[in-house]
């Protein structure tokens, strides 16, 4: 408990030295300067937040009769109330700071805006002259590709944006928002960690990571929707809810695309139909509800992949390094991507159709693989993207997937376009980490102590 203490106490620390540091810079010291300084201690927090990964991870213990929801009696549920208690004191001092790291929150506020105003989001520009009477001096001038991009955002995320731009229509109002679906994936947790026998106060390998932390405290990313409703999902498909799974990941889906990557550790034998089926409706009503815009629908998706260096491969992390040491063929992006599709379907193929029991650490351990695949692939040098993985390590805290889920806080650092030297920090080491616990078998087998 007094291990708990310290370094719950330190991250808290550490982080209110990392906002100072933002700060300063916005208000005198080089920005650049900044947010080398920033990197530098959320290095040293991920290095805390592992310490405490490894004190909650190193004895095991179970819940009574697996029935209490991860507060159990005696030790164990006063660890889970200083976990929660310094969770919440990571995110208070956050959350009523402006958003440092990123600007995406002031296209969400917009987005509710524009459809509080009744107007399709997926039909203007922000920059368009038909949304001039919705522009103010707060929100529009700090709007990323005003002038050339519609809102990227699928219809869930379109739907709870509407909501706050009802409910609490500015930034502080997004981001306690996305921090409240994280508090729903937290419970979650708590209950997939009783089903599974674990001790609660596990769920600090979600709470404490400071990735989580920055991305959805100070930045408001829409990943905390996906991230929360993703939770609901795995906890359903453990109660074998199969249809309500398959609506919770058809809204997560609807909210970021990736989770849909989930789905094979989701698929419950003769019953996964069910599941897949109740997806695919909750997309297509979704999307049904702002088809007005036709294929505007889908707003910037098509420019993202260019913009990001996918035609041509050197958004790729593996292709930028090997466009350092050959130049590559035209066909290099379209094999690579049939690659790692190939690769996708043969894990997904194995999670969802091989015989296993409905245990909740395999599921949460399948889903993890999934995604950290899924990122590995396509890796993105967005932070935030990464936060996902921390959900299913707090049941199966393999050590790759816990690598891929704290390490990238690093590429906060401004490599000024480098797609891959500095990003190696995140995955070689993953790839190291994979290949020493790598088995003759696709096993997910959760880790008892982090080394």
């Amino acid at each position: 408990m007094t291990r708990l203490w310290v370094l719950g106490g330190l991250l808290v620390a550490l982080t209110l030295a990392g906002l100072g540091v933002l700060i300063e810079g916005k208000l005198g010291l080089d920005w650049i300067r900044a947010k080398t300084f920033f990197v530098v201690i959320a290095g040293v927090s991920a290095a805390a937040y592992l310490l405490a990964v490894r004190t909650v991870t190193h004895r095991p213990g179970s819940c009574p009769g697996g029935a209490c929801p991860g507060l159990c009696h005696g030790g164990s549920r006063r660890a889970v109330w200083v976990v929660l208690l310094v969770a919440a004191a990571l995110r208070l001092p956050l959350i009523v700071s402006p958003p440092y790291l990123s600007t995406d929150i002031y296209r969400y506020v917009w987005d509710g805006r524009v459809e509080t105003a009744g107007i399709n989001p997926y039909r203007y520009l922000p920059a368009d002259p038909a949304l001039a009477a919705l522009r103010d001096d707060q929100i529009y001038p700090h709007i990323a590709r005003a002038d050339y991009a519609r809102t990227i955002y699928p219809p869930a995320a379109q739907v709870v944006f509407a909501a706050v731009g009802v409910i609490w229509s500015s930034v502080t109002g997004v981001k306690v928002t996305m921090v409240g679906f994280e508090t729903l994936a937290v419970v979650c947790l708590l209950r997939l960690l009783a089903a599974a026998r674990l001790p609660g106060q596990r769920v600090l390998i979600y709470a404490w990571n400071p990735l989580p932390v920055w991305a959805f405290a100070d930045n408001g990313h829409v990943d905390g929707l996906a991230i929360g409703l993703l939770a609901v999902a795995l906890l359903l498909r453990v109660r074998r809810s199969d249809a309500w799974a398959g609506v919770a990941l058809g809204l997560a889906a609807a909210t970021k695309f990736l989770p849909v990557v989930v789905a094979p550790a989701l698929w419950r034998p003769r019953f996964g139909w069910r599941t897949a089926i109740a997806a695919i409706a909750t997309l297509a009503a979704l999307y049904a509800l702002y088809s007005g815009a036709g294929a505007g629908v889908f707003g910037f998706l098509d420019g993202y992949g260019a913009e990001e260096g996918y035609d041509t491969g050197e958004g790729f992390w593996l292709l930028a390094g090997l466009s350092r040491m050959m130049a590559l063929p035209e066909w290099a992006p379209i094999a690579y991507e049939a690659a790692a599709a190939g690769v996708l379907v043969a894990f997904g193929a194995w999670f969802a159709f091989r015989r296993r029991p409905d245990d909740p650490v395999a599921i949460c351990g399948a889903a993890g693989v999934m995604m950290a695949l899924l990122l590995f692939a396509i890796s993105p040098h967005y932070p935030w993207y990464f936060a996902s993985l921390a959900l299913p390590c707090v049941l199966a805290p393999t050590p790759a997937v816990l690598w891929m889920a704290t390490a990238p806080i690093l590429l906060y650092l401004d490599t000024f376009g480098d797609r891959f030297v500095w990003p190696s920090v995140v995955y070689v080491p993953a790839i190291a980490l994979a290949c020493a616990r790598l088995r003759p078998t696709l096993t997910v087998e959760p880790i008892k102590e982090i080394p």
